[in-house]
């Protein structure tokens, strides 16, 4: 008499506030079944889940870790089989990995960084930002655009705005990360390339931009429109130079090992790509937007806990 194996269970991670998940990735709870793989949503900070207990841990809308990136960490820490593991949400969850990413040639936006240990007053932050056109602050550790504003560096209510908002953010121990803003992105948006199991998936782009001064946001992030598109050659091979540059750097080199990423650009005023954000951690995936990507999100996991 033979017993048949039991379906590998596999947790897909996500927050209190979205506790069934994104809509975006509610089907993958089906998908998997059907390729004989149980799934079940789980909260990352619910003490009473035994993470142990899972083939493998695949981390989705875990949206609320930026307020408690400690706490995050440590909790990836503590979990086995995580995907994409703990070295690689460690590094991505700071968002100094964009040095690394400049030090290895990947085109980024010059960035300028304000230690909250300098105690900088108003006038150091004022001489500090901009001389010329429209920039963005922001914290160095943020999810979804959340506690980011755009400032207008002529103009002085703006610029007022801008420094009170980095003072803010100083004050609350939060690094703060200031970049010119590009303004291919009010016409061209942004393109999200997404890879899967290192592969190019699809592509979408982001119409909403920016539109004035940091304000509180309502919910976990701020909406945003997408809609399908086809990356061009350029994108998507600054991408792969991007994705290996953070496999080189917490991967041994392997970007096939990350189960799932995306690579946010935008076009310089030279009209060449350049990487505004590497999202190895909890990033959206739009899985809705391109026929086949459900089925191939499906299939990376299902092989990565062996019923391939």
């Amino acid at each position: 008499m033979t017993t048949e194996n039991p379906a590998p269970r596999v947790a897909l991670a996500t927050c209190s506030v979205l506790p069934h998940l994104d809509p975006d990735d509610a089907p993958l709870v089906r998908a998997l079944e059907t390729r004989g793989v149980t799934a079940e949503v789980a909260v990352w900070d619910d003490p009473d889940v035994d993470w142990d207990a899972y083939a493998a841990v695949v981390v989705r809308s875990t949206w609320d870790y930026s307020a408690r990136r400690d706490d995050y960490v440590a909790w990836a820490a503590r979990v086995p089989r995580l995907l994409n593991s703990e070295r690689v949400l460690r590094w991505n969850t700071d968002k100094g990995y964009l040095r690394d990413l400049d030090a290895a040639g990947v085109p980024t936006i010059p960035t300028l960084w304000l230690d909250p240990e300098r105690n900088l007053s108003s006038r150091a932050i004022h001489t500090r930002l901009p001389a010329q056109g429209d920039f963005v602050i922001k914290p160095v550790v943020s999810a979804g655009a959340k506690d980011t504003g755009r400032y207008q560096s002529g103009e002085a209510h703006s610029r007022g705005l801008a420094i009170q908002h980095a003072k803010n953010l100083l004050a609350s121990g939060r690094e703060v990360m200031v970049q010119p803003y590009v303004t291919s992105v009010d016409t061209a948006g942004e393109a999200r390339l997404v890879f899967l199991d290192g592969k190019h998936s699809h592509t979408v782009r982001n119409n909403a931009h920016l539109t004035g001064p940091h304000r509180p946001t309502r919910g976990l992030y701020p909406q945003e429109r997408m809609t399908a598109v086809e990356a061009s050659d350029e994108q998507v091979e600054v991408a792969r130079r991007t994705l290996q540059v953070a496999a080189d750097a917490v991967a041994d080199g392997d970007a096939s090992s990350f189960l799932y990423a995306r690579v946010d650009i935008v076009t310089g005023d030279d009209g060449a790509p350049v990487v505004i954000e590497l999202e190895l951690t909890e990033p959206s995936l739009f899985l809705s937007l391109a026929p086949g990507a459900l089925d191939r999100f499906a299939d990376a996991i299902a092989a990565r806990v062996g019923t391939d």
